[in-house]
């Protein structure tokens, strides 16, 4: 009985670590958790002070406009006020309209959270050698190979030696994306980027469904804190209206281990890891995990706690698939 006294023991306190991770992975979006300083909002009171502007963006009361819909124009908007927060998800509601007819109107909209601010370039109006992330919301297909529908939302982290490649629309350095038609909708439009523990999602709620839609979900990303919010467009020979609604920036309320909450988080270099092939942990074929045959007893023990584990499994992915159907409700 000793044994199943430890297996049950060892079982309970499994579902009560999962039930509590999750719990504290899930974010609520709860205006609490609402950093203002890193947050554009109407009437944008912040503008001039937590935030500057530059190129072509002009501000009024209902939007941020990056671009007109005029050629050869280039805006941004960034936050002064760098982002210490390990954990985070921001919210962007954008507009992207134009005259433009099909595959005629261009070039889109990048997110930016990255080490300088305020630096003119040639990806979407900034820098290409940037340190940090950016989320490119790409509405022109630069690649006549490509076989990708536009527009097409993706995602880049730089440590600044990579060159975002407009010929190829960027696809040797994405870590994923989606397409979305997010180019003259008469509803809101949404994308939220999420870092949370080496985890990067992002989300788009386009259709007008109030949800979220996971677009990229991809671990082993390190980004340090400090580093800048920001939102840039541009247009070449083709245009479109680029606007800014909002950027709403939640901090994640999530636990660390003491060796992380005393690493200097502003010193790590913006990278990821890619994930092992599955057959690097396939167990060791010598033999290592064999033991002596099992007995009548312990093959009634291992039974029960493999009846126990479906039983966990289900319990947690009952919960699991609630909280996920939770978060994926739009917070506002």
């Amino acid at each position: 009985m000793g044994s199943f006294r430890a297996c049950l023991g060892t079982t309970l306190v499994f579902v009560v670590f999962e039930l509590c991770r999750v719990c504290c992975d899930i974010t609520d979006g709860n205006a609490e958790h609402l950093k203002r300083e890193h947050s554009l909002m109407k009437p944008y009171q912040g503008v001039g002070s937590q935030w500057d502007f530059s190129g072509s963006t002009l501000v009024t009361s209902s939007y941020v406009r990056l671009t007109p819909d005029e050629r050869s124009k280039q805006g941004s908007i960034w936050n002064t006020v760098p982002c210490y927060l390990k954990d985070w998800e921001m919210h962007v509601q954008f507009k992207v309209h134009g005259t433009g007819k099909k595959n005629l109107h261009g070039d889109g909209i990048a997110i930016w959270y990255t080490k300088d601010r305020l630096h003119p370039g040639p990806v979407f109006s900034n820098n290409a050698l940037f340190h940090g992330l950016a989320v490119f919301i790409d509405t022109y297909s630069n690649d006549d190979a490509a076989d990708r529908s536009f527009p097409y939302i993706s995602a880049m982290v730089n440590n600044g030696s990579l060159s975002y490649d407009h010929g190829k629309d960027g696809r040797s350095s994405e870590l994923g994306g989606c397409s979305a038609e997010i180019r003259n909708r008469d509803h809101d439009t949404y994308v939220a980027i999420r870092y949370s523990k080496g985890r990067l999602t992002v989300m788009v709620d386009v259709d007008d469904k109030n949800e979220w839609k996971e677009c990229i979900d991809i671990g082993g990303v390190r980004l340090p804190t400090g580093y800048f919010f920001g939102a840039s467009a541009a247009t070449g020979d083709l245009s479109d209206n680029h606007d800014i609604i909002s950027m709403k920036l939640y901090q994640l309320m999530v636990e660390h281990t003491p060796e992380e909450e005393n690493l200097d988080w502003t010193k790590i270099e913006p990278s990821v890891s890619l994930l092992k092939s599955p057959k690097d942990n396939i167990d060791d074929p010598t033999g290592n995990f064999r033991g002596t045959p099992l007995t009548g007893w312990k093959v009634f023990l291992l039974l029960l706690c493999a009846l126990l584990g479906i039983v966990v499994c289900a319990v947690v992915g009952a919960v699991v698939f609630q909280k996920r159907q939770e978060r994926n409700k739009r917070f506002y």
